[in-house]
């Protein structure tokens, strides 16, 4: 038997997958993102092959994957080194933080509200660096840093920034505090929010393989909000607009947190594509 003929077409070796990631309550989806990732084509061109014949060797490779994924819970995103994010590839590990999509939507929201003008960006908790990175390339003409009380998170975010061509200045510390006298116009973050009860009732890739220093904060998960909003005095001049990423029900606490530090600022709670509380936008005034 020749070579070819043992080859798999890519709609059979994705059929097995699928299969086997169903049987273990796994998306399904990731059977693609694995297996164009092994292939190293592009979206478009990976459904425009479901008839090619997959090599021996890359379907092994990919075989072994779904295995570990599915049986141990281990994100797709560890095992390809990557996670597309606002149509850029960011490296990600377990020192970091996986992006979701509704932090796409935080940065949208940033985009469409911030002038592409000298500003100061800061954005605080960086993680991989998703949102300072986008944000310095979406907004070249602002200055933009970004805070981490992570060193191996910084290690990434910088590695994110070279390679993308993002001009970041990083800076390691908690929250604000590596900002403290300096003047910002913008602050946006995505802290840690979860509360430590609901940690039982996370799926297991997130609860094994997230940093849990990224997802964790104390007072039903509003410590994070608290620390930042109390430091916000000493870093803004006057007045500033600040974005938050939140958990679904913490938009009127976190409101309230922002209303008795400014009296006079202006709050909204934005919804996400699902119709839940997901953004905290605010104009502040000293």
């Amino acid at each position: 038997m020749n070579n070819m003929e043992k080859e798999s077409k890519q709609h059979e070796v994705l059929q097995w997958a699928s299969l086997f990631l169903k049987k273990h309550n796994r998306e399904e989806k990731a059977a693609d993102l694995l297996l164009q990732h092994f292939l190293q084509v592009s979206r478009s061109d990976f459904f425009t092959m479901m008839r090619d014949p997959v090599p021996e060797k890359i379907t092994a490779q990919f075989q072994d994957a779904i295995k570990v994924h599915a049986e141990t819970g281990i994100p797709i995103q560890h095992i390809i080194g990557y996670e597309e994010f606002y149509s850029r590839q960011f490296s990600v590990n377990e020192h970091t933080l996986i992006p979701r999509p509704e932090t796409e939507e935080l940065v949208q929201q940033v985009i469409q509200t911030t002038p592409n003008e000298p500003l100061t960006i800061v954005d605080i908790g960086t993680g991989s660096g998703i949102i300072a990175v986008t944000l310095a390339l979406e907004l070249p003409r602002a200055t933009v840093y970004a805070t981490d009380i992570s060193q191996d998170a910084l290690s990434v975010a910088r590695q994110n920034a070279k390679q993308l061509g993002a001009d970041v200045t990083f800076l390691q510390g908690d929250f604000l505090t590596p900002l403290i006298g300096k003047k910002i116009d913008v602050i946006v973050s995505n802290p840690p929010y979860i509360a430590h009860q609901d940690k039982a009732g996370l799926v297991d890739t997130v609860k094994k393989f997230d940093p849990e220093l990224a997802l964790f904060a104390d007072e039903n998960g509003l410590a994070s909000y608290r620390q930042i909003i109390e430091d916000l005095p000493h870093v803004i001049n006057g007045h500033a607009d600040i974005f938050f990423e939140i958990g679904d029900r913490q938009g009127e606490a976190v409101r309230a947190l922002l209303s008795e530090q400014f009296p006079t600022s202006n709050v909204q709670i934005i919804k996400d594509i699902n119709k839940k509380d997901r953004i905290i936008q605010a104009h502040l005034k000293k």
